[in-house]
């Protein structure tokens, strides 16, 4: 999923807090903005938990959308045949019940719930599935995620590129209103796994239907007026830039075991903001830290503090088709000019790692051999090759960011270092969220910040999306030997021989560089320790439905 967030960060300082800790003291003496105990005979005061999202949302279709402000929101609203054990994420029922698997593990039954509802009380059956998926496959739609199912389901990539006109003939049938059965190309032991991610979720189709039709992007149907969702909880209040709400829905099968009554979704961008407004009970998690106020939280109230492993990659991503970055050379001196170590130690502060690959080192078993090596010495004569001797002659550059303290941060570390290392001048530019997703989507850049954090822990997640003409790919470059060996890996029987694959695709990226990889994230965050049913993940996923707040 692509991600907003990066450590808030600037060059190292020194920070005095004169009221600081008289305000975190009063604070932590009662955290969170919630009611006080009622009186005997009153009512019971609402649990609502205050959640820093860090932008304003693209929109809260589960078809149409790839960033992590969207997914926390929408995991909230939705459901899918499978879903996310809240301490480790292995997959556990949803709508479905339970499942069988055929001996040859290319059929997957799913026996859906009789109390599964949306939240206009409606049934969820297994042709609301059915449908949500030949809508994900639809072309006009061109959904960044439909290879999250044409990559496994028999027949679902013939109809996505028009090849097979008739969908009964791919490989999802609803046999009954209970019943859903996936036909694969290849057995795939992570299918369930991957199955927990958005782009598995049913949408109301009959709702889609009213307002522009289903293969249209940013319709109506999601404004709280019209919204219907089948999570366990429903859409409320959305007020652009300032609040979404969403409070438990009473049509949702298990809603007796859902803790909170509201989440309260707030869009900050800056991470100073957010810090300020969990010191004064506004929020109760925050999306970031700033990175200068790390030491202060470290040392005096580390039980507000979550430093945690989290499965994503920072990069730069490389529009390969725009000069001067259609020269794989100008791209490897790119990458090997800069500094990772200094720029952790000295901008993010967030105890992240270098990345010198593509793939996370130790995602299920596997890490990555092949690696981006070489001196900066090796990044000047690169670039020299490439015909820009020390610089001379080197063509406008433009570095693309996201609105963000940190992502500004960030750039304008490695554009001194560029500058310093090779002799040239890179300019850089932010949009705002929306603009910027739009803006790789068209390939409206050159060089473009990002970062990707795996939809399921598996070294798939990291790999699949760089397959030519992939809509997450977002760089114009593809690779037949790539996608050869991307084919290979699907049809392969064992972990060992898949691992082996995965390795010479590594190497592929680390050679052609499509993307410049950074740093491995960490999640860095402030959290209420009132907040209980929160564990940490390496996706930072969290279902809403067993998150409670301690009265």
């Amino acid at each position: 999923m692509e991600t907003e967030r990066a450590p808030f960060c600037r060059p190292a300082s020194v920070f005095k807090y004169p009221l600081l800790l008289l305000t975190v003291t009063l604070l932590f003496a009662g955290c969170g903005r919630h009611p006080a105990e009622p009186a005997a005979g009153t009512a019971t005061p609402k649990k609502i938990l205050n959640f820093g999202n860090g932008t304003e949302p693209q929109d809260i279709d589960p078809q149409t959308v790839t960033g992590i402000p969207e997914w926390n929101i929408i995991m909230a609203l939705f459901e899918g045949l499978v879903s996310y054990d809240p301490h480790d994420l292995h997959p556990v029922p949803g709508v479905a019940k339970s499942w069988d698997i055929s001996a040859d593990g290319l059929v997957y039954t799913f026996h859906l719930r009789e109390d599964a509802k949306w939240s206009d009380g409606i049934p969820v059956t297994a042709q609301d599935f059915l449908l949500s998926y030949k809508r994900m496959l639809t072309p006009a739609l061109a959904s960044e995620y439909a290879y999250m199912i044409f990559n496994y389901v028999a027949g679902a990539k013939d109809y996505y590129d028009g090849k097979l006109k008739d969908f009964s003939q791919v490989g999802i049938k609803a046999p009954d209103e209970r019943t859903l059965q996936l036909t694969l190309l290849n057995p795939t032991p992570y299918l369930l796994k991957a199955m927990c991610h958005m782009a598995w979720f049913p949408v109301p189709v009959s709702t889609l239907a009213k307002f522009g039709g289903l293969d249209k992007k940013g319709t109506r149907w999601t404004h709280p007026e019209n919204f219907v969702g089948n999570g366990p909880f429903r859409l409320t209040e959305w007020r652009p830039n300032q609040k979404l709400v969403v409070e438990r829905s009473p049509t949702y099968w298990d809603h007796a075991n859902v803790k909170l009554d509201e989440i309260d979704f707030y869009p900050v961008e800056s991470a100073d903001t957010e810090e300020r407004m969990f010191r004064t009970g506004q929020l109760d998690i925050t999306s970031e830290l700033p990175s200068h106020k790390i030491p202060f939280y470290k040392r005096d109230h580390p039980e507000l503090l979550h430093l945690d492993p989290f499965l994503g990659l920072y990069f730069y991503r490389c529009n390969v088709q725009r000069p001067p970055l259609d020269n794989a050379k100008v791209r490897r001196a790119l990458a090997l000019a800069i500094d990772r170590e200094s720029l952790i130690k000295n901008v993010v502060q967030g105890d992240e790692q270098p990345a010198y690959a593509v793939s996370y080192p130790g995602t299920a078993g596997y890490s990555p051999q092949a690696r981006l090596t070489g001196t900066v010495d090796d990044a000047r004569r690169l670039l020299a090759e490439a015909g820009y001797p020390d610089g001379h002659g080197f063509p406008p550059l433009e570095l693309f960011y996201n609105t963000s303290e940190g992502h500004r941060a960030i750039a304008e570390a490695i554009q001194q270092m560029w500058k310093k290392n090779l002799n040239i001048d890179v300019s850089l530019r932010n949009e705002e969220w929306k603009v910027y997703l739009d803006a790789q989507l068209t390939g409206n850049y050159q060089l473009a910040r990002a970062g990707w954090i795996a939809d399921y822990v598996d070294p798939n997640a990291f790999l699949d999306l760089w397959e030519t003409g992939n809509a997450n790919n977002q760089t114009n470059w593809g690779s037949a030997d790539y996608d050869r060996l991307l084919a290979a890996s699907r049809a392969t029987r064992t972990e060992e021989e898949r691992y082996a694959i995965y390795q010479k695709m590594d190497a592929i990226l680390a050679d052609e560089l499509p993307i410049i990889p950074i740093y491995y994230y960490t999640r860095v965050h402030l959290m209420n320790p009132k907040i209980k049913g929160l564990w940490p993940t390496l996706l930072d996923i969290h279902p809403w439905q067993y998150i409670d707040i301690e009265r």
